[in-house]
């Protein structure tokens, strides 16, 4: 598969991740106290065999191609294939800010005809799973097919938040919904796309020039597709995760805190490839304790871990408690603190005797009420929280936060503390 090309969309606005991803972008949003979310594709690819990769950014990607750099984590530093970042940009002929995920890739179309490739890859950078994608190639070329999507079973509720699949005999597609309200197909899209050059590159010229497209795969290509030619449904029958809310996110990472995480970072055959962080191993002091949590180079711990995540450098003092939370890098939490089903962005200082996520009270979020609601609580990076402040659930703690600028000793369920407004 060495021969092949993938072009990674990278560069949505992730709103529903609210704090998380409003100064990165979605991918670039850490994940299982080491990695980022983009680590996941990026492996996929070359676990796959697929070193010629393009990976296309646009919203806040300083993170991002910071983290990526010249690919030698993912062995993509390579004078033939290797990883390229595509950043659109203007004053250059017609490119523009792209304006939809084909016109992305519309605006690099010149990536696809100077390789001469048969097929390539379409593939989301904002998805946690494994996947070899040399199966789905295979499935594609013996189907024949001009496009091939992979697709899962998911619940109904899903379906307004996903590409609903109606597969017909031998699985060639007879339907696509773009996340409709309900549908009667339990498959869905999982983002993951392999199209035959030629007829890919005829249809995003066309759609480039009609009026109306939003310029989308999901609304605009795919469904053109359909019409004129054979378009298969893969199944994959692993775990697949789009991170694409709070409590998305959220679960993901405590489930890898289980027994039997769905996701199995562990397996020697899959390395998932990351930039290494240079810290010496994590420290457990003998007043600690820690249970089921995942526990980053560089971390030194006090007090007591349970179910939680913490990212390298982390440090929890004597007597604080860290319950179901993820703790970003470089942050402190102080001694007597709690810290109960919360997230903390980098480089947070939590004081002494403070409570993060008190209390039962589940109101929604006074300014986010669409993305926090199940009483998860939130701080952003480089906050310094006062000491003995109590927090309660659904709360939206911004960033660069210092102790003056808390209005009280106690902020309710629901609360906002910010800077300035919040840049949605």
């Amino acid at each position: 598969m060495s021969s092949d090309y993938a072009m990674i969309l990278a560069g949505g606005l992730g709103n529903r991740l609210c704090l998380l991803s409003e100064q990165r972008a979605k991918p670039a949003v850490p994940f299982g106290g080491k990695y980022r979310i983009i680590d996941f594709t990026l492996s996929n690819c070359v676990n796959s065999g697929i070193y010629d990769v393009g990976v296309l950014t646009q919203y806040r990607p300083l993170s991002l191609h910071k983290h990526i750099g010249f690919g030698r984590p993912w062995d993509l530093d390579r004078k033939r294939g290797g990883v390229r970042i595509l950043q659109p940009y203007l004053g250059w002929r017609e490119t523009d800010w792209y304006k939809g995920t084909a016109d992305a890739v519309y605006q690099n179309r010149d990536q696809i005809r100077d390789r001469n490739l048969e097929n390539v890859f379409i593939l989301s950078g904002d998805h946690v799973y494994r996947m070899f994608y040399g199966d789905m190639l295979r499935f594609h070329n013996e189907h024949r097919a001009d496009a091939t999507i992979g697709v899962l079973r998911v619940a109904p509720s899903e379906a307004p938040k996903l590409g609903m699949v109606h597969l017909g005999a031998n699985d060639q597609i007879v339907q696509f919904e773009e996340k409709p309200k309900q549908s009667s197909s339990e498959w869905g899209s999982m983002g993951v796309y392999i199209f035959r050059a030629d007829p890919l590159l005829e249809l995003l010229e066309e759609d480039a020039h009609t009026p109306g497209s939003v310029h989308d795969f999901g609304r605009d290509i795919l469904p053109r597709f359909l019409t004129r030619g054979r378009v298969f449904g893969y199944r994959f029958l692993d775990y697949w995760q789009d991170i694409g809310t709070l409590d998305s996110y959220y679960e993901a990472n405590l489930d890898l805190t289980r027994e039997n995480p769905r996701l199995n970072l562990n397996d020697p055959t899959w390395t998932i490839h990351t930039v290494p962080h240079e810290a010496p191993p994590a420290f457990i002091e003998a007043v600690a304790r820690v249970d089921r949590s995942l526990i980053a180079n560089g971390c030194r711990v006090a007090g007591t871990v349970t179910g939680s995540v913490l990212f390298p450098h982390v440090r929890v003092e004597e007597g604080a408690v860290v319950r179901d939370s993820i703790i970003m890098q470089e942050c402190v939490i102080g001694s007597g603190a709690v810290i109960d089903a919360a997230i903390l962005d980098k480089e947070v200082v939590v004081g002494r005797g403070t409570h993060v996520g008190a209390g039962e009270d589940r109101r929604p979020n006074q300014s986010c009420p669409e993305h926090l609601t199940s009483g998860l609580t939130l701080v952003g990076m480089t906050t310094v929280l006062p000491d003995g402040i109590v927090i309660g659930r659904n709360c939206r703690i911004g960033s660069d936060l210092r102790p003056e600028h808390f209005p009280s000793d106690r902020i309710a369920s629901g609360g906002v503390v910010e800077l300035g407004p919040p840049s949605h």
